[in-house]
């Protein structure tokens, strides 16, 4: 047998087969237990799980965050535009803000509400009840737009480029596995997989880095490292793809990446993101019964920062593998061929790991992308039991409440099966999902934070923020479509005299949109009925907030952080 084989071999596929039915059977065996445990279905344990161990939450956010989009959409971005896109991913210091600033108030709304919220729920207690449905709307309409269908559709090319099979089989398998692995694990489900898969998702990703670099380099690590970089200086026109900035207009990347825009505009998305989605969110809100306030923001908090750290790795896990392959490829004597970007970091598998080591890797892959979905799937099953059923249906029992997640779940499957095609027809995947991203979070950002630091802001100048915002948003994404993301002209006196709207770059758009949505609720709370104390005594800097973070942390995981931001800085430093 020839361990060095650049293709799948026997032994490669029945390690497959063996590793998912020991997962199978590792997942089911933790989900019995906890049903016992349980002593009955429950909605909120099969939606939100219960208080994990702080590594565990770790695991799980991170988990929740890597699908194939980063599979195949970073490696295929790192190939194609060098470490440009890092910024959306050098973001561990936007989870410490999760588990510094927002967990201590969706906490202390625990209390005061009597149970797990939702994201809704807190925009409905902040502000109006429209506020917190508007938000249940977009979010159910961006997973299914986004999320599920973004992952189903580069999961079908990964599973192309890497096992050979057809792209419509490898998508289609891979929402209905999730599906049903949804359907029956739960939240328990999702986190014992997540739990299992990282460390396998974590080494085999860092094996194809440093064999990738090795071969690169003729054996050793260092020179492929160099190599790689010198690369990159002769891409991009002269321009290079070695550093994150793009200053000069002059650039070819400038559009993608405008200077210090960039940071700014990947901050917000980043903010919409880590602090405020529901799938993020949902991740540290599980606590068990009887456990204290302080207990449970420490385990949060800690959870927290152990994702910060995780999040520091998809860069050297998918992107500069992506680079890598991109120089391997520009070697005629490598023997590594790359005719499609998005295909970069399979090819690199299949190429660089041995026989045996293959199949374990992808089991880790497989899994990721499971689990990745299924955290989609089980947040728009919360949102919708939680936020719609239950408010209208109170009385129902647990097993029913479990029973309308599943079914909102399976609509959801079908729902992100339908759209795929059409987004095929939109153009490129990764500039069609951060271009829907930058036009729905600059509505949330303003929302939430204003909502939080802010005592003055009125309960109908939430409303108009999120109502208008994300008008404006879609209009700006009709725009997009219109004119392949201001690749064309609109012709006509009143598109002629609104090109400032859909001409400019997609991120200062994001960012002066924030800006607007802000300033329009700031507007609006002049003439609008102030919020009643109950509004605003649980969710601002009060003493009971100030309280409950001063029993929850110690001197460890303030330097903890400290290495988190540090780590991200020398990232910067190092690649500016």
């Amino acid at each position: 047998m020839n361990w060095n084989s650049h293709e799948f071999l026997w032994l490669d596929w029945v390690i497959i087969a063996v590793g998912i039915l020991a997962i199978t059977w590792a997942v089911w065996r933790s989900i019995q237990k906890d049903k016992k445990l349980q002593q009955g279905a429950n909605s909120e344990d099969y939606l939100f799980g219960k208080g994990e161990p702080w590594y565990i939450i770790g695991a799980a956010i991170f988990a929740a965050n890597i699908g194939s989009e980063h599979l195949v959409g970073l490696a295929g971005t790192g190939a194609k535009a060098g470490v440009g896109m890092a910024h959306w991913e050098m973001q561990g210091w936007m989870i410490l803000i999760l588990g510094w600033l927002f967990v201590p108030f969706y906490q202390l709304l625990n209390n005061k509400m009597g149970k797990i919220i939702t994201m809704p729920d807190f925009l409905k207690y902040r502000y109006t009840p429209a506020t917190g449905s508007w938000l249940s709307i977009i979010t159910l309409i961006a997973y299914v737009l986004t999320k599920v269908s973004v992952t189903a559709f580069t999961g079908g090319i990964f599973m192309e480029s890497l096992l050979g099979l057809p792209f419509w089989y490898g998508a289609i398998g891979l929402i209905v596995l999730t599906g049903i692995f949804t359907v029956l694990g739960g939240m328990k489900g999702v986190m014992t997989l997540s739990a299992i898969q990282t460390p396998i998702l974590i080494l085999g990703s860092f094996l194809v880095l440093f064999l990738g670099l090795a071969a690169l380099g003729g054996g050793s690590i260092a020179e492929g490292w160099t190599a790689m970089l010198d690369y990159s200086k002769t891409l991009n026109d002269g321009h290079g793809t070695n550093h994150m900035f793009h200053f000069n207009t002059g650039d070819p990347l400038y559009d993608d990446y405008p200077g210090f825009w960039v940071f700014i505009g990947a901050s917000i998305i980043g903010f919409w993101y880590w602090c405020t989605d529901q799938h993020i969110v949902q991740r540290v809100l599980g606590q068990r019964k009887g456990e204290s306030n302080d207990v449970v923001m420490k385990r949060a908090r800690r959870g927290s920062i152990a994702a910060g750290y995780f999040k520091l790795l998809p860069v050297f896990m998918f992107l500069i593998p992506g680079m890598v392959a991109a120089a391997l490829a520009a070697r005629p004597d490598s023997g590594f061929t790359l005719d499609n970007p998005d295909t970069a970091f399979g090819s690199m598998v299949k190429f660089v790991l041995p026989a045996g080591v293959k199949g374990i890797v992808t089991i880790g892959f497989i899994s990721a992308l499971v689990a990745s979905l299924a955290a989609f799937f089980n947040s728009c099953a919360t949102l919708f039991t939680e936020d719609f059923y239950k408010p209208k249906f109170k009385k129902k029992s647990e097993a029913t409440y479990v029973l309308v997640g599943r079914v909102a779940t399976i609509v959801v499957v079908i729902l992100g099966i339908v759209w795929i095609p059409v987004m095929m027809s939109l153009g490129s995947l990764y500039d069609y999902l951060q271009g829907i991203q930058s036009l729905l979070a600059p509505a949330m950002v303003a929302v939430f934070a204003l909502g939080i630091f802010s005592k003055k802001i009125t309960p109908k100048a939430g409303e108009a923020g999120m109502i208008v915002g994300f008008a404006i948003g879609m209009l700006r994404l009709l725009t997009n479509i219109f004119t392949e993301t201001g690749a064309k002209a609109m012709t006509g006196w009143c598109w002629e005299n609104t090109a400032w709207f859909w001409q400019t770059n997609w991120l200062i758009f994001e960012i002066w949109l924030l800006v607007f949505i802000m300033a329009l609720m700031v507007a609006v709370s002049f003439f609008a009925p102030k919020p009643t104390a109950q509004q605003i005594e649980a969710i601002t800097f009060t003493g009971d907030y100030k309280a409950l973070i001063k029993q929850s942390w110690n001197k460890w995981d303030v330097i903890a952080s400290l290495g988190v931001v540090a780590l991200c800085a020398l990232f910067y430093a190092y690649f500016w």
